[in-house]
């Protein structure tokens, strides 16, 4: 039974994940408008930043749509198929829960903050 079970979601993923990618491409949002000064801010301050992500989970989506909405080059990595990035993800946070954004403040300490709701809040606080 559990076979069964785990089939019928792989294959309901299977089917559904090119779907919500070709809708998130399809809805992507316009980025902000910034002057180049502020821009060239901007990207400096999201080399600090990582997002640990699954391509098709709904709620990274939400995180890259918001990522795009504010024109922030964050590194994406990807912790569904990089195993070393699964590591690090699994390491650094104690669960391989995504998204998950990795924050390296200026002293060198690094924070990790779960929850696509409180990511989308701190990059509209912080970038908006």
């Amino acid at each position: 039974m559990k076979t069964v079970i785990r089939s019928f979601f792989r294959t309901l993923r299977l089917v559904l994940g090119p779907v919500m990618l070709l809708k998130e491409r399809l809805t992507q949002p316009a980025g902000a408008e910034r002057a180049p000064a502020a821009q060239a801010e901007v990207d400096r301050q999201c080399q600090s930043l990582a997002l640990y992500q699954f391509s098709t989970c709904p709620f990274c989506i939400k995180v890259r749509q918001e990522m795009r909405r504010l024109s922030l080059p964050i590194d994406k990595r990807d912790a569904q198929h990089n195993s070393a990035h699964r590591d690090e993800l699994q390491q650094g946070s104690g669960a391989t829960k995504v998204p998950c954004l990795k924050i390296t403040e200026a002293n060198g300490q690094t924070r990790w903050l779960q929850d696509s709701g409180a990511i989308v809040a701190y990059l509209r606080e912080r970038f908006a």
